[in-house]
């Protein structure tokens, strides 16, 4: 298939990325280790010994970093609906979050362990049209919110990628009582052109 002048614009963008070429040369799989590990620098939410939970993990990166600062004291539990590669120390399911079957089987590898973090960079696969990528968004960030409430320790922590758009505050209404600060970040990492933003509930005290 021809490229576009977009696709090829992209693949420019991509190639002359720092961030890019600076996961390239520390071993991350993608830019996206970056995202995290700047939002960790700030609000230090992975410690050695947490039981962590990675949503939308391919190909690895964020679990690539929390695997690092677990210093391999604790448990990571990654999903995606792609396949991804073996990381030391981490448990991978392949399957899709929005199906049961890929809960219970989530659920399964939890052991009834309450869950100390729960990281969630998932997205649908978006066609650019807003109407339709929106409420794909919504519902993968509010299933993972379902997910984290029913798991998460009283102490836990919740940090979930969504989109700026017309149902961004209402999930931040809905987060609000459940945690006890909800706050919007956009990492270095994230591009400027993009809506994407991440929510960080905190524990309740």
């Amino acid at each position: 298939m021809k490229r576009t002048r977009t696709s090829k614009a992209w693949m420019q963008e991509h190639v002359n990325d720092a961030f890019v070429r600076q996961a390239q040369k520390d071993g991350f799989r993608s830019r996206a280790a970056y995202k995290l590990m700047e939002i960790h620098e700030k609000y230090k939410l992975i410690k050695p010994g947490m039981n962590v939970v990675d949503l939308g993990s391919s190909p690895g990166s964020w679990s690539q970093v929390v695997a690092k600062l677990l210093q391999g004291k604790g448990h990571i539990i990654a999903m995606d609906l792609l396949p991804m590669d073996p990381i030391p120390r981490v448990d991978f399911i392949q399957g899709d979050f929005r199906e049961e079957a890929s809960l219970k089987e989530l659920e399964t590898y939890l052991n009834n362990s309450a869950i100390d973090l729960v990281i969630s960079d998932m997205a649908p696969n978006i066609t650019g049209i807003k109407t339709v990528d929106q409420p794909g968004v919504m519902h993968l960030t509010e299933l993972a919110l379902d997910f984290s409430l029913q798991w998460l320790k009283p102490s836990g922590h919740f940090l979930v990628k969504t989109f700026i758009g017309a149902d961004f505050d209402e999930l931040v209404k809905k987060m609000r009582p459940e945690f006890e600060k909800v706050i919007t970040v956009k990492p270095k990492a994230s591009r400027d052109r993009s809506s994407e933003v991440y929510l960080l509930g905190f524990a309740k005290a």
